[in-house]
């Protein structure tokens, strides 16, 4: 898979330092995947979850923080939507971000 953008990423573990490694495992895992559907990703992410709308929740550092994503299957593509604690993704929509 595609990933746009790394950038997003980086931001985010240079304010929150101990993300660094849980994203950029992340990032490495999922540059290798091959997502056809929602069920591939549960597949090899259980905890993932699918909630509509193209967007996908991963919890991250053990679920410190939720990273939000939105898949394009077709051309293979991930889109960083969110990256945040818990009290920022609580004030959010998932489905909408």
């Amino acid at each position: 898979m595609r990933i746009i953008s790394r950038r997003a990423l980086r931001e985010f573990w240079e304010i929150h330092r101990d993300a660094e490694d849980a994203l950029r495992s992340w990032h490495g895992d999922v540059r290798k995947e091959r997502w056809a559907t929602p069920a591939d990703v549960k597949a090899h992410h259980p905890t993932a979850s699918i909630v509509g709308n193209g967007r996908v929740v991963f919890n991250i550092k053990g679920n410190a923080y939720r990273l939000i994503v939105k898949v394009d299957y077709r051309f293979r593509r991930v889109y960083v939507r969110f990256i945040g604690t818990h009290g920022e993704y609580d004030r959010i929509n998932a489905r909408e971000v």
